[in-house]
């Protein structure tokens, strides 16, 4: 749901691992006070122009819209309560008509769940709610097929460390809908799973936690969600800007997204499972909610929640010594000790969001009442972090509280060391997050290689074994070393330092990879497998008006790779209609995993997974090519699937549309060429070996005719 490209593949790949989010994701805290930085005299912020900060977030800013993917963005720095830097860039609307302002309004995505937290610490210090007792106490009718539900707590929920799956997102994320049918039913969908780890074993960023967290507060204060933060955090602090998808909010009022796969400007995105990541902003009001962990605002959060908030979680549970900045959460919070700050012996803390079309990141420094936040059409929130941090650091600088920038960390050229011969134990296939799966092999030359068997035309990646255990690459980057775990799993632990050019350097620290125990099916379990070897299956149960028709391919194909037997995708397979990802990998590349059940109704094959259904192609008819035809939602509501056969290539399609309903044309890749509720046009022509599907409610009929 969170539902970009140079740096977007680089960045964007290690960006999805690190949040939101794609989120999507960098974390926060020692309580130790700033050393070196706090014995320098502070400059009073209002005898300050902050002219030179200015200058660089507008550099900064600019690179970031014209170099990376950004649209548009939106920056604020907070200082003392005075928001003393305010700025945009980029495009708004396509003809350049409505330009961008302050009040211009982004979607913040995964930066939602500070406001939940808070939230919850609000019921904290009312005395309505324990964080460590167990949440059916406040929860009654939530259930799941794994009897260790009953010992998740409200703190597991806002540490990652529940267990649950990860994104339950069925329905979630709508264009122009506001329909709340995925928060409705979210108690209904955790009945029917089961957990990934015992609760408190390790925290893996878990979206599903902060919406339980969600109906945690609803149910212990009687409000709904919208209600209780605007009465309890957006208007006490002055946020007027601060929607959600259950406020009205003219679109006009919303900061622009596009997509590439769509010429023009995109509907409104509501995503509708809101503390996960559906809260709208700007950047000004959330410097403002920052007041609330600098002490600048009195009698929303206590003292005490705002240090809890601050704490180590991650250290709670599995985690390995060798951490440093990248994930390490707080309660909400990515990061309570965000790089470069900890190099200065600055605390920082940090959330991000990132949504299909939308990204946010904040970050706070509580001992200095300072705070940035960035909103941004396009690009990421690791992006967004870099600018917000510029902010931070150039008025530091003004205030002569920082001296000079230290310089970008490198490993340096690895010095190749002997390497034990018992390291080659660790060889072996690994998997880790968005179902990448790699081959790591050891060689006699004290090297490490990694293929990524899931993107064969990717380089191999070759790692130098050095004298203190661990793997550098050539550019002296990023430093591998493998790690056993009480759990007795084998992991590929990763540090890395990855430079943007112009904008700044992000810091990683993360388990990368879980090495997979393969092993042989039986002849019975195996024969049902190849059955669906190269078989696609269709996307049967999403709203007509989902995100998912444009940017999500709804048609996958299963495959299987010889280097991995008995794994589909990295789904260890344990029965002839069941497949479970089974890795345990704590922070981002173990989130989001999800339980494959396949089933028969009807003499079709279906599956499930994450509350999503998929059908086998043998239900995909081909398009009458005659002039008239119809088609109609029966009433399972499940979409109905067409294929383009030779006869009807190239002849245009048009549809008289249904009130509640819409179409999307598919062509033989996959790829969206029209979707109907983004386009509004109800003709296309019809593309070679492509697909339609029609979406709608019950007994929605669609007239079709070709010409």
């Amino acid at each position: 749901m969170k539902r970009s490209e140079v740096m977007n593949k680089r960045v964007g790949t290690r960006i999805a691992k690190k949040r939101t989010s794609i989120a999507a994701f960098t974390l926060i805290l020692t309580m130790l006070a700033p050393m070196s930085a706090m014995a320098a005299p502070a400059t009073s912020s209002s005898t300050l122009t902050y002219d030179a900060t200015k200058k660089i977030a507008a550099e900064k800013a600019k690179i970031l819209t014209e170099t990376y993917g950004t649209t548009s963005l939106q920056y604020a720095l907070i200082d003392k309560g005075e928001i003393v830097v305010s700025g945009q860039a980029g495009k708004n609307d396509i003809k350049g008509n409505v330009p961008l302002t302050s009040d211009t309004v982004y979607g913040i995505g995964s930066t939602s769940k500070m406001v939940l937290t808070a939230s919850v610490m609000k019921l904290v210090d009312e005395g309505k709610v324990d964080l460590d007792v167990p949440l059916v106490n406040y929860i009654h009718d939530f259930k799941m097929k794994d009897i260790r539900y009953k010992q998740i707590t409200p703190r597991m929920l806002l540490n990652h460390s529940s267990g649950l799956l990860g994104t339950s997102g069925h329905n979630a994320t709508l264009y122009g809908d506001n329909d709340t049918y995925s928060h409705d039913t979210f108690l209904e969908q955790l009945a029917t799973q089961n957990l990934k780890a015992d609760p408190g074993a390790y925290s893996v960023y878990c979206n599903d936690g902060f919406t339980l967290a969600e109906i945690l507060v609803e149910r212990v204060s009687g409000m709904g969600f919208t209600a209780f933060i605007h009465k309890y955090v957006t208007e006490p602090l002055g946020m007027d800007h601060t929607k959600t998808p259950q406020d009205f909010l003219d679109p006009s009022k919303m900061a622009g997204i596009y997509s590439p796969l769509y010429k023009g400007q995109l509907p409104k995105e509501n995503y509708n499972i809101i503390a996960t990541g559906g809260i709208y902003s700007t950047a000004e009001d959330l410097v403002k909610f920052s007041q609330i962990f600098t002490g600048q605002v009195d009698g929303i959060l206590s003292s005490k929640s705002v240090e809890v908030m601050a704490q180590e979680e991650f250290k709670r549970g599995m985690w390995s010594e060798d951490s440093d900045t990248s994930i390490s959460y707080g309660l909400g919070w990515d990061s309570v000790n965000l790089f470069p700050f900890n190099e200065y012996g600055i605390k920082a803390v940090t959330k991000g969001g990132d949504t299909i079309s939308y990204h946010s990141s904040l970050v706070v420094l509580p001992d200095y009442n300072m705070a940035a936040a960035v909103t941004s059409s396009g690009g990421s929130s690791a992006t967004d972090q870099l600018i917000a941090s510029e902010l931070l650091l150039s008025a530091l600088q003004e205030k002569d509280l920082i001296k000079e920038r230290k310089p970008e960390k490198s490993y340096g050229v690895p010095i190749k060391a002997d390497m034990p011969k018992e390291t080659s134990q660790y060889a072996g296939i690994y998997s880790g997050g968005s179902g990448k799966l790699m081959k790591v092999e050891l060689n006699a030359a004290e090297q490490l290689s990694v293929t990524t068997l899931t993107s064969p035309n990717s380089p191999d990646q070759k790692y130098t074994y050095t004298a203190d255990g661990s793997f550098v690459n050539d550019k002296g980057t990023e430093k591998l070393k493998f790690v056993v775990e009480k759990n007795g799993r084998a992991y590929l632990w990763s540090r890395s330092y990855l430079s943007v050019p112009g904008l700044g350097q992000l810091a990683f620290s993360e388990y990368k990879a879980e090495k997979l125990e393969v092993s042989e099916l039986s002849q019975e379990i195996n024969a049902s497998w190849e059955k669906r070897e190269g078989q696609k299956y269709y996307l049967m149960n999403e709203k007509y008006t989902s995100t998912f028709y444009l940017n999500v391919t709804p048609i996958i194909p299963i495959h299987f790779l010889k280097e991995v037997p008995g794994f589909v995708s990295n789904h260890k397979i344990i029965g002839a209609n069941e497949a479970v990802n089974q890795l345990q990998i704590p922070g981002m590349a173990g989130r989001d995993t999800k339980e494959i059940n396949f089933f028969t109704k009807n003499g079709l094959e279906y599956f499930t997974a994450g509350g999503s259904i998929y059908a086998g192609e043998e239900l995909v008819k081909p398009l009458h090519t005659g002039t008239q035809s119809s088609t109609t939602i029966q009433a399972d509501g499940y979409a109905r699937w067409y294929s383009v056969p030779a006869a009807a290539k190239g002849k245009v399609m048009a549809v008289t549309m249904p009130s509640n309903g819409a179409f999307a044309v598919y062509n033989q890749a996959g790829i969206c060429v029209n979707h109907t509720v983004v386009s509004g046009n109800n003709q296309v022509v019809l593309p070679e070996n492509g697909s339609i599907v029609f979406a709608g409610e019950i007994g929605s009929k669609f007239e079709i005719t070709l010409k």
